[in-house]
């Protein structure tokens, strides 16, 4: 099981189709109080925080939307409250790592997935304002800036969403 936290474009066509699929089978266990994979570290991840996991429902939808996928599956309301995990299965700067393994040999996003801070932001620029983006430009360059940045435009995804 997995939900990404980086822009669902950098997911391939079966990522971003497995993960909508993840999205409602974690909202289903949590709200029916299944007990099949009640106990998984993604499912823990988003207990007490369906309001977002709508939201990345509807990010991963909008995705879907711009490859030319019909969405017939809403994901019903619940949460109301927006708290986003404040934990990661893998830090965001991991999961393009992780991406980059798994898609050597395979269909690529639709976005490029970033080896570097200027691609990394290039593939956000739609979803960055000019002062945002000023920001992210003027940060020196150290071993960590890559992981910082990736960390920062997910918690800008997440403002973005609410």
């Amino acid at each position: 099981m997995r939900v990404w936290d980086i822009h669902p474009g950098f997911l391939n066509r079966q990522s971003l189709l497995g993960e909508h699929r993840e999205i409602h089978a974690i909202h289903t266990i949590i709200i029916q109080g299944k007990k099949g994979y009640s106990r998984h570290p993604e499912t823990l991840r988003w207990q007490g925080h369906l309001g977002a996991l709508r939201l990345r429902h509807e990010q991963v939808v909008t995705e879907m939307r711009v490859r030319g996928f019909n969405h017939f599956s809403p994901l019903p309301a619940s949460g109301t409250e927006i708290i986003w995990p404040s934990v990661f299965i893998d830090a965001p700067s991991r999961q393009f790592e992780l991406l980059a393994e798994k898609y050597a040999h395979k269909e690529q996003g639709r976005l490029p997935l970033p080896t570097s801070v200027d691609e990394l932001l290039a593939g956000h620029a739609q979803a960055l304002t000019n002062s945002e983006l000023r920001v992210f430009e003027t940060q020196p360059a150290t071993p960590d800036t890559f992981a910082s940045v990736a960390s920062a435009l997910v918690k800008l995804l997440r403002q973005s969403a609410t």
